[in-house]
């Protein structure tokens, strides 16, 4: 019997992808912090989430072997602009660095959050297979 790993990873496998990429733009938020007009941006979970699981538009790689998965890429449309809470500093930059390190940091927790509930379902496909 062959393994669905949608089925035995779930949406974790998912997360990670997603996740990353948000620290991509997060890490590019807090380089930028003091280049004038840089606007921050950051990644709208949701629909990136149901994106990456629709299998419509999910994480998009180059596949280079016809067994390799297909996965689809997140795209640049799930990046959104990140409404300022702050007032302009004369400059047009719209970083706020204190949001974009706790965004950062809380991002980071919870790609190490997806990153153990993968090992978890490794870990049982593992134990399933030995027979333990």
């Amino acid at each position: 019997m062959a393994i669905n790993f949608d089925n035995a990873l779930g949406v974790h496998q998912y997360t990670l992808g997603v996740r990353a990429k948000r620290a991509e733009v997060l890490s590019s938020n807090i380089a930028n912090a003091n280049t004038p007009g840089f606007k921050a941006r950051d990644v709208d979970f949701a629909s990136a989430m149901q994106a990456a699981t629709s299998r419509q538009q999910g994480l998009s790689m180059t596949k280079s072997h016809e067994k390799h998965f297909d996965l689809t890429a997140l795209s640049q449309q799930h990046v959104k602009f990140r409404v300022v809470n702050q007032p302009d500093t004369g400059d047009g930059n719209t970083v706020d660095m204190q949001q974009e390190q706790s965004a950062f940091m809380q991002n980071s927790l919870e790609y190490q959050m997806s990153l153990g509930f993968l090992e978890s379902k490794f870990s049982g496909m593992r134990k399933a297979l030995r027979g333990d």
